[in-house]
């Protein structure tokens, strides 16, 4: 047997200095303890019985003594010491236990199941050293004494090997089995046994060989099994003194988990019992705490109706809502399961639809209220309507609105916009027939329709109509506006709220985590601390004060918040705490839904507007509107474009667009009542030079200033001031006649209507390019293609009516630059194109004035043929061709001279002296009068002596060059 170990400290039931319990020690270590049993190697098979909780196995309980009985070793097997070289006592034979029973013993049930899988690591951490072990042993040779151990054994395991290699194979198989027939025969070969012949001495000599035979292959098997037996019979008896140590100590430690269960039942006896009765009626009392709070609950939760119902009657849909949402969480979580309550969840939800459903029709009817209230009496908005009243109207609409968001009502905006539209179509119905009340001459009972209605009203009856829409519709838009800022206000404030509570939310979070991590860290430790070192806490008080002190933390924490919420109102602290809270994305498309409805709003009103015109234009009548009247109309339409703009931000373009369709239709009449006048003015125009009066000359000085507009008209009276017989024009004279002078007057009407309404200044530009065009073509066919004979009955187109319309387009030509800058600066960018009207309308007055001075040259021109072909140089001197040819050149100076400037006269004097020298120069040739000094020289020489004398005394031609030389032909 091992030598047995020092013993372990175990607890002591009495007690020592130190705590702890040591095992007793023997007198003396001679006295012989009794006889250990073997441990139970197997534990015991279950018996299938079924046991409670009460009969489980018990740490302290002491088992049954082991006895030869329990085991299920083969005794021979354990009791063969090889080591003995002789037996003291044989009490058994070989053959003892042969006959015992097999009985299949149960793996254990705490012992894992080994595989090779479990000795992979150690194997690949010892393969290196085995290698090397390996390559060491080749290289060191082996000692003498472990070669004679090597040897023996060697020489023992071959003498085994040879004492083995005499039994039959057949023993060596794994599948032997002597049941089978094939297997026996060979074995127990009883053929020779049953002969004919019966029993013989040969027969029984034959068995007892063979049984001798089988009994030496026992023999040397179980020889061969004690020699490995022998070899490792060190381990296996340390084994057995292994397991008498371990007993030794399971003894030992049940010893002390008796001792420990004693100590442990009366400590429960002693210190648990009373405290355990404590914490009992603290938790009933918690227990009663909690009832009484949870009847206190149910009493609130039953005055849920009556409250809801008192809020309803002060319109505090939010409170009402917050209060039903409350309600359904209470039920839900605090008070699930109440017999009583079963149905209240469902009458709340009833009730909140209901709530839903006034709201809506509260907002309808707040919306159909406040569009249609007179707009006379009541102009206000909402924030001015009876000091008293302003703020409880507000905050309605406000209450209002948030209970719409909270039950995300998102349309209720399009409830508005339907109240909108019929008070728009209500506000011209409205305009009319207050309208009416104060004319006389309209049946309204013969006349129903409205359009009609408009039609039988004089124009300044319905200019005064029109503005009464106007400023109707102004003061609608800005009660809408008024409302609908107050919805965007109240939306703002949601979103705020949402980002508010979700930031604070998110740090409240943050802080509550790290408070929690370090509250649980520290009251996990001071529970263990508290535990283990007995300080006279349970594991539940400390438990209770861990949770104490965490909730501590939280209300720290929660103390140190922002004072932001507590600056909120209530209304917004609600609605932070519904669940059905919108999302800021739809709350976004709500202001946008806002906004579109502020713009729908003004296209409204613009469109209702637009009726209003049209209807009053049906028949043309705001065609034939005098220029002052369509100004009016047209400053009134722009100024109450731009005031909805501002006001909606939006601009509108249906009412501009009718306007812009009446200012086209106006300026098509505008232009054909200027063009057909002019027509008629020049087809009445005898060409003649007119007088300039006064007010002509202050529209010409106005615009010579930089104002391209008509002048106010004075009142009629008696005017001093008299008729100028020139147009002074940038310090020159102009002759005109007085179709040019309405002219000037009927593009500056052009120009005044492209400063009262510049959207048509392109329309009028083109029709004013067509008006000189047409002054310009009808004036050259009158004057130059002899058309006044005809219309005027002029008798011939005089040098002095041909300068007069020189003069005329001249004129027309000095202003068209003026114009030009006129409509550049009205036009846009984009119109400029238009521009290049003008420079064609310059090119064509420019051609038409040089052929006026082609014509009048040309008509000196064939004086000159005629005289001079009947010329003959002859006295008397000097002769009546050049007389005649002075007296024609006389009568044409003095008919242009006060037409044209001095400049041109003699530009044109030039061209006809050039012309004159040329006939007479063709004359002479033909007359063969050459210059030699003869007496038809010199005759000639006087003839053209008493031509340039009388042309230099010509007023403005003192200065022409009258040199006479390249009329002579050369002398031969």
């Amino acid at each position: 047997m091992a030598a047995r170990h020092g013993s372990s400290p175990v607890p002591q039931p009495d007690g020592g200095r130190d705590g702890l319990l040591h095992k007793e020690r023997g007198p003396s270590p001679a006295l012989c303890r009794l006889a250990r049993s073997l441990p139970d190697v197997c534990p015991k098979e279950p018996t299938g019985e079924r046991r409670g909780l009460c009969d489980g196995p018990s740490v302290v309980a002491e088992h049954d003594p082991w006895t030869v009985y329990s085991s299920k070793v083969n005794l021979p097997a354990a009791l063969n010491d090889p080591r003995l070289a002789k037996r003291e006592v044989d009490f058994f034979t070989k053959t003892w236990g042969l006959d015992f029973a097999e009985t299949e013993v149960m793996p254990s049930f705490y012992l894992a199941n080994i595989t090779r899988e479990h000795f992979t690591s150690y194997l690949q951490d010892t393969t290196q050293r085995e290698r090397i072990h390996e390559r060491c042993k080749t290289i060191c040779p082996i000692k003498d004494d472990d070669m004679d151990a090597v040897s023996s054994i060697s020489t023992s395991q071959e003498k085994s090997r040879a004492e083995l290699e005499q039994v039959p194979k057949i023993f060596m198989r794994p599948d032997f089995a002597l049941e089978e027939p094939s297997t026996f025969s060979a074995v127990l070969p009883w053929s020779h046994f049953n002969s004919a012949s019966g029993k013989g001495s040969r027969d029984v000599a034959s068995s007892k060989l063979l049984q001798e035979k089988l009994s030496h292959y026992l023999d040397v098997v179980e020889v061969s099994i004690a020699r490995q037996i022998s070899l490792r019979s060190e381990a296996f008896f340390h084994a057995m003194s292994s397991q008498h140590e371990l007993q030794d100590r399971l003894k030992e430690t049940q010893q002390a988990v008796a001792v420990l269960r004693r100590r442990t039942a009366a400590i429960d006896r002693v210190m648990c019992q009373g405290p355990l009765q404590a914490l009992r009626a603290a938790l009933t009392r918690n227990n009663l705490v909690k009832l009484h709070n949870k009847l206190k609950l149910m009493a609130a939760v039953h005055q849920t109706q009556p409250t809801v119902q008192l809020l309803l009657s002060t319109s505090e849909f939010v409170g009402a809502l917050e209060l039903i949402a409350t309600t359904k969480e209470v039920l839900q979580q605090e008070l699930q399961g109440i017999h009583s309550f079963r149905h209240l969840g469902s009458q709340l939800c009833e009730l909140e639809k209901l709530i839903d459903k006034m709201m809506v029709e509260d907002f309808s009817m707040y919306a159909r209220s406040e569009l249609n209230r007179s707009l006379r009496e009541e102009p206000q908005v909402l924030e001015k309507v009876h000091k008293a009243n302003s703020v409880s109207q507000k905050e309605r609409l406000q209450s209002l609105v948030f209970g719409l968001l909270r039950q995300r009502k998102l349309d209720f905006l399009d409830i508005y916009s339907d109240e909108m539209i019929a008070a728009a179509k209500a506000i011209v119905s409205q305009c009319v027939a207050e309208r009416l009340l104060n004319i006389d001459d309209i049946d309204t009972e013969v006349v129903t329709k409205l359009t009609d209605q408009m039609r039988l009203m004089t124009f300044p009856q319905w200019f005064d109509l029109l503005k009464d829409v106007f400023d109707s519709f102004l003061i609608f838009l800005q009660r809408m506006k008024a409302t609908l800022s107050v919805i965007t206000v109240v939306v703002l404030e949601v979103v705020e709220s949402n980002q508010k509570a979700f930031f604070m939310e998110k740090s409240s979070f943050e802080e509550l985590g790290e408070e929690s991590t370090r509250a649980v860290s520290l009251t996990r430790g001071e529970t263990e601390l508290a535990y283990l070192t007995h300080e006279g806490l349970f594991i539940s008080d400390a438990l209770i004060e861990a949770q104490q002190h965490q909730d501590h933390a939280h209300q720290e924490t929660l103390s140190r918040r922002p004072d932001a919420d507590s600056a909120s109102g209530s209304r917004e602290q609600n609605f932070m705490s519904g669940d059905m809270m919108p999302s800021d994305l739809e709350l976004n498309q709500v202001l946008s839904t806002i906004q579109e409805l502020l713009h729908a709003a003004s296209d409204i009103s613009h469109d209702r507007c637009v009726k209003v015109i049209t209807a009053r234009a049906k028949d043309g009548c705001l065609e034939r509107l005098s220029l002052a009247d369509f100004v009016g109309l047209s400053v009134a339409v722009e100024d109450f474009a731009k005031d909805t703009e501002e006001l909606c931000g939006r601009r509108s373009v249906s009412l501009r667009g009718a306007l812009q369709s009446q200012a086209n239709r106006f300026v098509h009449r505008f232009h054909e009542e200027r063009k057909t006048k002019l027509s008629l003015l020049l087809d009445n125009e005898r060409w003649k030079q007119a007088e300039v009066p006064a007010e002509f000359q202050e529209l010409v000085d106005s615009m010579a200033d930089g104002r391209i507009t008509l002048l106010a008209r004075k009142a009629a009276g008696p005017d001093d001031r008299k008729p100028s017989e020139f147009l002074l024009v940038d310090g020159q004279k102009y002759a005109v006649v007085g179709t040019v002078l309405l002219l000037i007057r009927m593009f500056l009407e052009y120009c005044q209507c492209t400063n009262d309404i510049p959207s048509i200044s392109p329309d009028i530009l083109t029709r004013l390019s067509d008006l000189l065009k047409h002054f310009n073509s009808r004036s050259c066919q009158l004057v130059l293609g002899a058309g006044a004979l005809q219309v005027v009955g002029l008798k011939t187109i005089t040098t002095k009516n041909l300068a007069l319309a020189s003069r005329c387009l001249q004129l027309v030509v000095f202003y068209i630059p003026v114009i030009r800058r006129h409509f550049e600066s009205k036009l846009q960018s984009k119109h400029f194109s238009v521009l290049r009207h003008f420079d064609h309308i310059t090119k064509d007055y420019s051609d038409h004035i040089a052929e006026i001075w082609a014509k009048l040259v040309a008509i000196m021109d064939s004086v000159f043929e005629k005289v001079l072909s009947k010329y003959e140089v002859k006295a008397p001197m000097p002769s009546s061709c050049f007389r005649n040819v002075c007296k024609q050149m006389a009568k044409m100076h003095k008919a242009i001279n006060d037409l044209l400037p001095e400049e041109q006269t003699q530009m044109l004097f030039v061209r006809i002296n050039s012309s004159f020298k040329m006939h007479l120069k063709r004359q002479l040739a033909r007359l063969c009068v050459i210059n030699d000094g003869g007496p038809q020289h010199g005759l000639v020489v006087v003839d053209v002596a008493f031509y340039v004398e009388n042309v230099q005394v010509l007023k403005n031609l003192d200065r022409l060059d009258l040199n006479m030389a390249e009329i002579w032909e050369q002398k031969r």
